[in-house]
């Protein structure tokens, strides 16, 4: 094993390339940008070379089970595993783990229905009953029957939403099934951010977004809490 290391996901540009920009500065350890397009990747990379930094690339592409096999042999060998994974591109080994959802997904939740909400808020729901509503959102969706079935009408406020009830799930098993490795796993927003998509007009640069998710990854060794949750300006706001 090597030093400590962190991997950023989805990290050529926009929040992802600001949060690797962060942790070159404040992370003791190795941090890795990543990028499903190699020429891409490698130009961020050299960025941030000149400004002095050193981080380091691999390639990931999380929609190719292959890439991620890749990757996940790579840190494990190299590395023993990972000591932070921040989710941007929307994959977990040991360490802080930070998924990168949205307020629409608070927004999302708080306009379903009170069936479905009482089951994305409760405690014992599952990742298989999780993907069954997913999929089941898609289906109403589809037919045009989405918001009489109690959904609300913002497919990327429903995918955030599912982002952050599957890391409250993951939460969960992580407390009961590995409770040694001291794992925090959190979900988060980091605001309006100007990224290509969002657009010129939001009211954050890339930085300041990535406050928040550097916040979680960076969590002193030790502390347990905040484990599970939704965290917004470095708070943790109620779901």
């Amino acid at each position: 094993m090597s030093n400590k290391v962190a991997l950023v996901t989805g990290s050529n540009k926009g929040i992802g390339f600001a949060v690797v920009h962060a942790l070159c500065k404040n992370f003791a350890g190795d941090v890795f940008l990543s990028a499903r397009d190699v020429g891409r990747g490698t130009a961020a990379v050299e960025s941030l070379k000149t400004e002095g930094l050193n981080p380091l690339f691999h390639r990931l592409d999380i929609n190719d089970p292959a890439s991620v096999r890749c990757a996940r042999d790579f840190f494990k060998e190299k590395y023993g595993g990972l000591d932070v994974l921040i989710n941007n591109a929307a994959i977990a080994f040991k360490g802080r783990v930070v998924n990168v959802s949205s307020v629409m997904s608070s927004f999302a939740l708080k306009n379903c229905s009170s069936e479905l909400q009482a089951r994305f808020r409760s405690d014992d729901i599952t990742e298989e009953e999780l993907v069954m509503l997913m999929e089941k959102f898609v289906q109403e969706a589809q037919k045009g029957e989405h918001t009489q079935k109690g959904w609300p009408n913002t497919a990327y406020g429903v995918s955030k939403l599912g982002l952050t009830v599957l890391s409250r799930i993951e939460a969960r098993r992580l407390r009961k099934e590995r409770p040694r490795d001291q794992i925090l796993l959190n979900a988060c927003c980091p605001g309006w951010v100007r990224t290509d998509m969002a657009g010129p007009n939001a009211t954050k640069s890339p930085d300041e977004g990535a406050v928040t998710p550097v916040y979680l990854a960076l969590l002193p060794p030790g502390v347990s809490e905040p484990h599970g949750q939704f965290v917004s300006e470095k708070q943790v706001q109620v779901w």
